[in-house]
């Protein structure tokens, strides 16, 4: 029987006939003796890895805008919570600290130059906010 494959990896052979002889017992010619076997070839991806990851690192232009979106939210709802500690006199360290993490996430563009700009100058005040609590 013989496997065919894209990759011409599995080839299968014929079994050997084993002969009967008519007092019951059987005998093995030489040329049925058992073949050394060949090395084994190495399989090929079907498709590579590489492809895959990079179809995975593909993006939506739409869910990109709504990430950023989702990013410049939060941002605005860490500077609310800042300026509603200043008011209340209790700011204190987490407000910073999350104001800090929300910087990180501005910084991705979302492929739209109004809502860049927009996230640049939240960016900004974020960043003058820590700049003013001795932040870096």
């Amino acid at each position: 029987m013989r496997v065919y494959a894209p990759n011409g990896t599995a080839v299968a052979s014929a079994p050997s006939v084993v002969r009967r002889s008519a007092a019951g017992t059987f005998t093995v010619s030489e040329a049925d003796a058992p073949h050394a076997q060949s090395a084994a070839i190495a399989l090929r991806t079907v498709g590579g890895i590489d492809a895959l990851i990079a179809l995975q690192g593909i993006e939506d232009p739409t869910e990109r805008r709504r990430r950023a979106v989702k990013h410049g939210r939060r941002a605005l709802d860490a500077l609310d919570e800042l300026k509603l500690g200043l008011l209340a006199g209790s700011l204190d360290q987490a407000t910073m600290l999350r104001l800090k993490s929300v910087t990180a996430d501005l910084k991705d563009g979302s492929g739209d130059d109004k809502l860049d700009q927009v996230l640049a100058e939240i960016e900004l005040r974020v960043e003058v906010e820590l700049a003013k609590a001795g932040i870096s």
